[in-house]
């Protein structure tokens, strides 16, 4: 089935606001470190309902005004949901839950909701799972990802010199930082490589490089790397490429082995190394919803409730972001 060019679906929902030009500039100026606040990414492992990722918007909106002083909140919204084996693969694919498989309405679907949310005022990040759909959202992230599982992928480190946000890039599933490091190197240059045009045609698309890519210490299967040695290791390693030695911590993933109540102690024990001198640490991510834990797909699914990756409650989020 032909879908609507990127294109056609930009001119029906237009972008009109200065707001995300001006986000992403603040998140430009966290990397350079004009800015001295703590980045804090934090959300749903996935969208799975537009209501409650609003409603979650909302929180997260009057919350980031009362520490906009210490730490610049942008919001989660992963509308792609990369798969080991097989699984739900996210809003973008299956946004009516029922195995339909309506990528038309998961564009549109996912479009209006980064609209809303910067109608909202609220910032965003997501990671760029198909190259071929980053052009209908690029305009509206303020924040994006190349995941643990395409971190390696030369179309994706190509995708992400082309991108206009800083980019991070995620250690492998079996925690190597190598290959984020070599992503980081990559997305820097210029590349010239095929991919779709605005009008949604194959092209030689013409990159000019992304100076604002980072690493993102997210665990491994094995064990976590939020450890002092772990990140001043690969500070080192960055400094050393003549890199810019600026990284996340994923306080998920293999950093909290998927139990989500241990994002508390990663969270705490990264702000110690903050507190400790370490200046090179962007800051962190969290997955967090409306309710803690995680569901299955089933014809009773709750908005409220992970519908992939356990996370942790709204009211543990809001504790741990004002402890900053």
């Amino acid at each position: 089935m032909p879908l609507p060019s990127p294109r056609e679906v930009k001119q029906q929902l237009p972008l009109n606001l200065s707001f995300v030009r001006e986000a992403k500039q603040t998140a430009k100026d966290l990397f350079l470190k004009k800015d001295p606040r703590l980045l804090v990414i934090t959300g749903p492992c996935s969208i799975h309902n537009l209501s409650s990722a609003r409603e979650y918007a909302r929180r997260l909106k009057a919350l980031s005004e009362e520490v906009s002083d210490r730490a610049f909140l942008v919001m989660r919204v992963y509308a792609e949901k990369p798969r080991t084996v097989k699984g739900w693969k996210g809003l973008l694919y299956d946004p009516h839950l029922d195995g339909s498989d309506d990528i038309k309405t998961g564009i549109y679907w996912t479009r209006e909701l980064f609209l809303e949310l910067a109608e909202m005022q609220v910032p965003t990040a997501t990671e760029f799972l198909d190259p071929l759909f980053a052009p209908y959202i690029d305009d509206l992230v303020t924040w994006g990802f190349i995941g643990a599982r395409t971190v390696s992928s030369q179309t994706h480190r190509q995708l992400a010199s082309s991108l206009t946000m800083p980019i991070g890039f995620k250690n492998d599933l079996d925690g190597n930082v190598d290959h984020a490091i070599h992503g980081i190197i990559a997305a820097r240059h210029r590349h010239t490589y095929l991919g779709i045009n605005t009008d949604g045609k194959t092209s030689s698309i013409q990159s000019s490089g992304n100076p604002f890519a980072h690493a993102v210490l997210r665990g491994s299967v094995e064990a976590p790397n939020y450890d002092a040695e772990t990140v001043n290791l690969t500070i080192g390693k960055l400094q050393d490429l003549e890199l810019p030695p600026r990284l996340l911590v994923d306080c998920s993933h293999g950093n909290c082995n998927r139990q989500a109540e241990k994002q508390i102690e990663v969270f705490h024990s990264v702000l110690e190394q903050i507190e400790r001198g370490n200046k090179h640490i962007l800051g962190l991510m969290l997955e967090s919803h409306l309710e803690a834990g995680n569901q299955i797909l089933s014809e009773t699914i709750s908005p409220s409730i992970s519908l992939t990756d356990p996370c942790i409650a709204w009211s543990t989020t809001e504790e741990l972001i004002a402890s900053i």
